[in-house]
């Protein structure tokens, strides 16, 4: 069975991991306790938005590129084929909610 906490918790850490960073150094510049972020890289526990939130900008990572990687690691599991391209109808949105100037 697949866990959304594991699989972001292992998406998180290889991102750490990547930039040769700690525990510690990631905790401190989240906010966070080092065993709570370490609890959350071994998907022990589930971040809520705002701790994934506050981890992701200590690790100066999109929470987007976040998201993606572990939908990419769930469609994998699932043996579902995702796009790789964002659809039209979203970047018309979006293009509508940036601010002009």
């Amino acid at each position: 069975m697949i866990l959304l906490r594991r699989e972001i918790g292992d998406v998180l850490r290889d991102a750490r991991q990547r930039q040769g960073r700690t525990l510690r150094e990631v905790s401190s510049a989240a906010r966070v306790s080092l065993g709570y972020l370490s609890e959350v890289e071994r998907g022990q526990k589930e971040a809520s938005s705002e701790l994934l939130a506050s981890i992701c900008e200590a690790l100066n990572v999109p929470m987007s590129f976040v998201l993606r990687a572990v939908s990419d690691r769930v469609a994998v599991v699932e043996g579902v084929h995702v796009p790789d391209t964002v659809p039209d109808e979203l970047l018309r949105r979006e293009s509508v909610l940036q601010p002009v100037g």
